[in-house]
């Protein structure tokens, strides 16, 4: 089984929508012999009022844990201090538990929703049925059925038996917003004491009985494989118990310890296939962006004819390098292979893909894999990837025993995969009130799923359909996209192509800006004047909505106040994963280099489900994206990855970290995705305040390079 695309994910996570709370259905006992309520694969209610939702996306700091639950307990009319939570493997029950696009809340609103209604209707049934009263007399309130006219009450664990014999209903009412009493409340996250305690099991915690651990030697050149191998010092180290290859670029070394396995790893004298990958540079890859941009370029967008619209005409290029995801906890899977069945406990994004391609390596079929997600220590998209499962299962078949595979991290900056690098070419004719009449964007970067081996319809890498869609309504715009070629392994990364499309974009809006000689929020706000709907593959992006981020921006920044002395402002928007985003930045410059103090994030995500999440999401992926703008670049050196650790890829420090403030705009809309659209304006934002400061404007990241 071929993973999905992250595109492909979201598209089938809301075709499935419905069926998936009516075709996922557990099966029910008979009658008294009934132990428990399951009227569907979310939710569980035993005799002793025990209420079990299940989550099935994975949780990795994104907040998943609380706030799918939240919506099921809202529908189910809960009484949420009952609740408790079960993490799903990978199972058949769910449809695609990909946990990317930003999609987990937005592709499972409706069918959580469901599967708690359905749950409430069947025990107000059960609770009218044990009274011999008419159902409408009988209402769900706080995780009981009470009857009013005669003040009976029964709890949902006193109807599970009677309601797990009644036929499950196919159409069921939903609460409308205003009646909400869950959703849309600051609960505390459920996996918050667990971790402030230091008792949540994350992927690197965990340990099973007679379990061994494990590190592996790589090619260090990209490409590269393993032609042989001398353990001869390995094995002097104490507690290294087994050296052998795994697959075709790599070596493993067991042991006891994970200090064993990294000295047995040290002294191991690998000689290496370098492949033709080893004369590498990062020169050569700038160069192949550069000759790919004559290409043919596919069509994402096109309004008007921007080629003959006529007016003074402005162009530049924008460019963007490798960048690595560096989640805190690095690589790492544990696997149990036991002849006809193998079990993994692996930090993962993707739990099918998991048990599928480990199932293929080691010979089994999928149902004879099991996995159990544990939390994760940062995923930004690398735990889409499964080679460390791989890695675990192969290892574990090898000396037929349990065993944690770890990655360092330098193993997991120098043999990972990466956020592709991108050049922008964009240009636009002015009117004579300086506003673009046409503009044209064209994007020139490798494809993700092309490269691994997935379809680029008519060219079109597919997920820049979620990731690089118009934000203006200009009357001649074209955005298109040519794919480039790289041998350097790609994966994606919080916010992808967006990121990259952002910054180009909405860099370029704020040269526009100042060619007009007008304020650059107010410049934006005249493009966003007209409410227009703008048609992009499957989403509709409205102009109205991103005005009014912007609008919401500005007023909580104070944009119309004047700064103190030696502060600049810089502000930048864009739609990305159905959700509108917009944010100003506050810099001082000292020594030449900004210094962020303040971010202003405003936001249109839909309902919200919980504000605090909300919150935290957003704060974190500025963080994130400010980190990415100022410092982040992965570059090649004979056909070598250079950075390998925080020293010379190094995150935001907290000293560095700026106030951020959130604020969403009120809606009663189905929920979009929020864990990533705060990543792309972050760059544009801050590299506007800078130009601001300094009249130097920015085309390449990262700032300080």
């Amino acid at each position: 089984m071929s993973p999905l695309s992250r595109r492909e994910f979201v598209g089938a996570g809301i075709a499935a929508g419905a069926g998936l709370v009516i075709g996922f259905y557990l099966p029910h006992g008979q009658g008294s012999r009934q132990e428990s309520f399951s009227p569907n694969a979310y939710l569980r209610i035993t005799p002793d009022n025990k209420v079990t939702i299940v989550v099935a996306r994975s949780e990795m700091g994104q907040g998943i844990r609380t706030a799918l639950p939240m919506i099921l307990a809202e529908e189910l009319e809960a009484d949420w201090k009952q609740i408790e939570i079960e993490q799903a493997g990978a199972s058949t029950l769910f449809g695609d538990q990909t946990t990317g696009g930003s999609a987990s809340i937005r592709t499972t609103w409706d069918p959580m929703r469901k599967a708690g209604a359905i749950a409430r209707e069947m025990l107000i049934s059960a609770a009218a049925l044990t009274w011999g009263v008419p159902r409408s007399a009988c209402a769900a309130e706080n995780g009981r059925i009470n009857h009013a006219a005669t003040n009976r009450s029964l709890s949902y664990g006193e109807l599970v038996t009677k309601a797990a014999t009644l036929p499950i209903p196919s159409d069921v009412p939903l609460k409308q917003s205003k009646d909400y009493k869950i959703v849309g409340q600051r609960l505390a996250r459920v996996d918050s004491p667990a971790k402030v305690k230091g008792e949540a099991v994350f992927g690197i915690d965990l340990r099973i009985p007679e379990m061994k651990y494990a590190v592996l030697s790589r090619c260090p050149v990209i490409g590269g494989k393993a032609s042989s191998f001398d353990d001869k010092e390995s094995k002097k180290i104490t507690g290294v118990s087994y050296v052998g290859k795994i697959g075709d670029s790599a070596v493993a070394v067991v042991a006891d310890s994970v200090w064993g396995a990294m000295e047995g790893r040290r002294v191991l004298n690998v000689t290496w296939d370098e492949g033709p990958n080893k004369d590498l540079n990062t020169a050569a890859v700038t160069a192949s962006l550069k000759q790919a941009a004559s290409k043919k370029a596919a069509n994402l967008y096109s309004a008007g004819e921007p080629a003959k619209v006529s007016g003074r005409h402005i162009s530049a290029e924008y460019s963007l390098p490798f960048m690595a995801h560096a989640p805190m906890e690095p690589g790492n899977c544990t696997a149990h292979f036991q002849g006809t069945k193998c079990e993994l406990w692996a930090p993962t994004q993707v739990p099918q893909d998991c048990r599928d391609s480990v199932a293929t390596a080691i010979g089994l079929d999928p149902d004879q894999v099991k996995v159990n997600v544990t939390l994760m220590g940062g995923g930004f998209g690398r735990r889409l990837e499964h080679d460390y499962a791989v890695e675990a299962a192969l290892v574990s078949k090898a000396i037929n025993g349990p065993v944690k595979v770890l990655w360092t991290r330098d193993d997991d900056m120098r043999s990972s995969t990466y956020r592709p690098a991108s050049l922008h070419q964009l240009s636009a004719a002015l009117d004579a009130s300086g506003l673009p009449v046409g503009l044209t964007h064209r994007i020139i970067a490798p494809s993700i799923s092309g490269q691994k081996g997935q379809p680029v319809p008519n060219g079109v890498d597919p997920d820049m359909p979620d990731e690089a869609g118009p934000v203006y309504g200009i009357p001649n715009y074209l955005i298109e996209y040519v794919q480039a070629e790289t041998p350097v392994p790609l994966g994606w990364m919080r916010s992808v192509y967006a990121l990259q499309a952002a910054f180009a974009l909405e860099s370029f809006i704020d040269e526009l800006a100042v060619a007009a000689g007008k304020d650059p929020l107010k410049y934006r706000l005249q493009l966003l004047a007209k409410d227009q709907d703008l048609s992009y593959f499957t989403t509709t992006w409205h102009t109205a909505r991103m005005r009014g981020v912007l609008q919401l921006a500005a007023e909580k920044s104070g944009w119309d106040k004047p700064l103190p002395a030696g502060r600049y402002r810089g502000v930048a928007c864009f739609g990305c994963f159905a959700s509108y985003m917009a944010e100003v930045v506050e810099i001082t410059m000292e020594n030449d280099q900004p210094r962020v103090h303040r971010v202003v994030a405003a936001v249109d995500c839909g309902q919200v489900v919980n504000p605090s999440i909300l919150e935290q999401q957003i704060q974190g992926g500025i963080v994130y994206g400010l980190a990415n703008a100022l410092r982040a670049k992965i570059t090649i050196e004979k056909g070598r990855v250079v950075q390998g650790n925080f020293d010379d890829y190094a995150p935001l420090r907290m000293d560095e970290t700026p106030t951020v403030e959130v604020y969403a705009v009120p809606s009663a809309e189905s929920p979009t995705g929020i864990g990533e659209p705060s990543v792309p304006p972050i760059a544009p934002a801050l590299c506007n305040a800078i130009y601001t400061a300094t009249k130097k404007r920015i085309r390449a990241l990262p700032i300080l390079s």
